[in-house]
């Protein structure tokens, strides 16, 4: 297994203690233990065992790796993480260009439009790229609208096209993956079920 060598550990702040729970409770929540998820990620167990404490900070890349091992995303982890400890409001309005932002979201970048533990995750995604980039498979169901553009939407390895008013639904388990039919700006709405179990720590 490759060890990648991170920030050294320091006193966890608030923050970092919180995205380490965060990443904590949906480990548990997916059934891995520290060992497989350090050999999913290539990142050392007590590295892995310091940012669950808040003692470590991930960088970006490591995130995305933690992410991806966990079948969700960075910024949902983040999300997650920054609802922690929070009551999540009954009401909550998003003005445009508010909320949580990854600018490396699936070859683009998204913004979620819902904070804390809430059953769906609503984002807006915003790419452009025009060759297929790595798969990616959840527990959750999903759901895809096309708001803007034109898109390739590959599903357990069959392509649709999808353009402007289109939408796709797809389980949990099923592979998938997009990008741009005519390497132009797309722009969707994609609702991710809420992870399950996420709130309940074992």
């Amino acid at each position: 297994m490759t060890t990648t060598v991170e920030h050294d550990s320091r006193n966890g702040d608030a923050a970092d203690a919180r995205l380490g729970a965060s990443i904590r409770r949906l480990r548990h929540t997916r059934g891995l233990t520290l060992v497989t998820l350090a050999e999913a990620t290539e990142l050392s167990h007590p590295f892995l065992s310091q940012l669950e404490r808040g003692l470590a900070q991930p960088s970006l890349s490591s995130l995305r790796r933690i992410a991806i091992a966990l079948e969700t995303s960075p910024i949902e982890l983040i999300a997650d993480a920054d609802a922690a400890g929070s009551a999540d409001p009954v009401v909550e309005v998003h003005r445009r260009g508010e909320g949580s932002i990854d600018e490396g979201f699936a070859a683009g970048s998204a913004r979620m439009l819902a904070s804390g533990a809430r059953p769906l995750h609503p984002l807006e995604v915003t790419g452009g790229a025009g060759e297929p980039g790595e798969c990616f498979v959840h527990a959750e169901d999903e759901f895809l609208y096309v708001v803007e553009g034109a898109i390739t939407v590959e599903l357990d390895g069959e392509e649709r096209a999808l353009t402007a008013g289109d939408s796709a639904y797809y389980a949990g388990g099923v592979r998938h993956r997009w990008w741009s039919s005519w390497s132009g700006t797309y722009r969707l709405l994609v609702v991710k079920q809420g992870l399950r179990g996420a709130g309940t720590a074992r």
